[in-house]
């Protein structure tokens, strides 16, 4: 299955043997093996980590130029995930994601992307410099969230921009809904162009037959993966994984370059080589483990009273193609609270710290260190919170449609540098908007910069804050007001 030994783990090696010679230090950072770290501090966390806690030198490599055990390291993971280069990211997968969109677009370039992005995309087109072209997701009114773009949506676009130079999508959601990924592939390569894919959440995809098809499975060109969240590696720990020609590796190396410290973490990094050896090694008898429990708890979720947690029965619609059963969506809106309540509750009262909420929602992320003790308390609490809630309180109203994707006046880097100015959002209609706002559910920006306010915008932000819906995204917090560019510093340029 494997052209290398994915026993070996290179970084962590090189790290130990640098611990067994009992090296002297007299290199960054200053606590040196710990010895200089505040005591507490010290005794909470042990004392080995610090050990491992070294600077770039020779025995150890270079993440900015890997001649040695980072490069192996890397080589390693490529071959366990099937792609043609590997690299670490200890900038997280916002990191990663920047250095890939500027890999692959620069300034006046069009992407296609989701409406629903994460605001690192929006940060890496701010920094290339690109015209971004929205696609409206598929949305899921009974839960409140949005899924994947459809095939569809994705071919009607690219014929409407032959021009443009690259396509990003999210595989899968943060709820964990693929769409169909190798038509996609497929209808991006027919213009000659990268499919860039955003999978934060999928980097145990294609070590599972029950899991959605990875995106390099699919044939895309390069795409980012947040080793951290789902399988074993720290937190901010990252993979770019590049798998084409129409990719530019070289290009890849020095954008990372220019993203991430020149003193990374090698705690990290250890961490990403042990992770990857991991999954590949056991990935598939872990995955089943957690799989089964998380279906479980899906199974006994859906016996209580007030409460809904979807799985394949979702599947079918466009835009929802395939389905990550590691991914629980709890919906309590038959209860009559809203998702940020449900968290709180959690949190509070029984000490349970749920992924995220929104309005009728929160999730549970399932992994390879849940335990059935866990989920079993889990189950618990919800039973007692059915029992307090249930038939007591109004269903949660239906979801708001949200307006069309506004005028695109300027590009997103021309706005948010622009000099802008706070004024009412009443007052802002035909403005240009220099900041983002969102709304909760279904976390699609109402706004970017550059784009033009129109009264249905404002009507929905203003029916949104009524309804006691989560509105962010502005400086001003109760998004009373909101900054746009001042007329007489707006440098419109054309996004045709």
């Amino acid at each position: 299955m494997y052209k290398l030994d994915q026993n070996q783990t290179p970084l962590f090696d090189a790290l130990m043997e640098y611990v067994n010679r009992e090296t002297i230090p007299f290199h960054v950072p200053g606590h040196k093996k710990g010895y200089g770290i505040d005591e507490e501090y010290r005794n909470f966390i042990g004392e080995n980590p610090f050990k491992i806690d070294v600077t770039v030198f020779k025995l150890v490599d270079s993440l900015h130029h890997p001649t040695g055990p980072i490069k192996k390291a890397q080589e390693l993971a490529a071959d366990a995930y099937g792609c043609d280069a590997s690299f670490f990211s200890i900038h997280g997968t916002s990191g990663a994601i920047q250095a890939m969109i500027m890999s692959v677009v620069s300034d006046g370039d069009k992407i296609i992307i989701p409406r629903n992005v994460h605001k690192s995309v929006t940060a890496g087109i701010i920094l290339s410099g690109a015209v971004p072209v929205y696609m409206q997701p598929e949305l899921d009114k009974t839960v409140g969230i949005a899924h994947g773009v459809s095939p569809k949506t994705v071919e009607e676009t690219l014929k409407n921009n032959p021009d443009a130079k690259a396509v990003l999508i999210i595989n899968p959601t943060y709820y964990g809904v693929s769409t169909d990924i190798k038509k996609i592939s497929e209808i991006v390569h027919s213009y000659d162009i990268p499919l860039i894919v955003d999978e934060a959440h999928g980097p145990h995809l294609g070590f599972n037959e029950k899991l959605p098809m990875s995106a390099i499975e699919a044939g895309a060109d390069i795409c980012a993966q947040s080793t951290h969240k789902i399988i074993g590696a720290l937190t901010q720990c990252s993979l770019l994984q590049v798998n084409s020609k129409r990719v530019d590796k070289q290009r890849v190396q020095q954008m990372l370059n220019l993203m991430q410290t020149t003193s990374p973490s090698y705690i990290l990094m250890a961490s990403l080589d042990c992770a990857r050896r991991q999954i590949a090694l056991h990935g598939k008898e872990l995955l089943d483990k957690t799989i089964d429990l998380c279906n479980y708890a899906r199974r006994e979720i859906n016996k209580i009273p007030g409460f809904y947690c979807f799985g394949e029965e979702i599947l079918g619609g466009a835009g929802a193609y395939a389905f990550d059963p590691t991914k629980i969506t709890i919906t309590c809106r038959d209860l009559g609270i809203t998702g940020y309540d449900l968290d709180m509750i959690l949190s509070n009262k029984y000490h349970i710290q749920m992924e995220l909420s929104d309005l009728y929602n929160v999730l549970a992320v399932g992994s390879f260190g849940d335990t059935e003790e866990n989920i079993e308390k889990m189950l618990e609490a919800l039973r007692e919170i059915s029992l307090e809630y249930y038939g007591k309180g109004n269903r949660k109203s239906d979801f708001i449609d949200i307006p069309a994707i506004p005028e695109q006046i300027q590009k997103p880097r021309e706005a948010f540098n622009s000099v802008k100015t706070s004024i009412a959002l009443v007052d802002s209609i035909g403005m240009i908007s220099g900041e983002f706002l969102l709304a909760y559910p279904p976390g699609i920006p109402v706004l970017c910069p550059g784009e033009k306010i129109t009264k249905e915008i404002v009507d929905y932000i203003e029916r949104l804050k009524s309804a006691g819906l989560y509105v962010q995204g502005t400086e001003d917090p109760k998004v009373e007001y909101i900054k746009i560019v001042k007329p007489e510093d707006a440098v419109y340029i054309s996004v045709e």
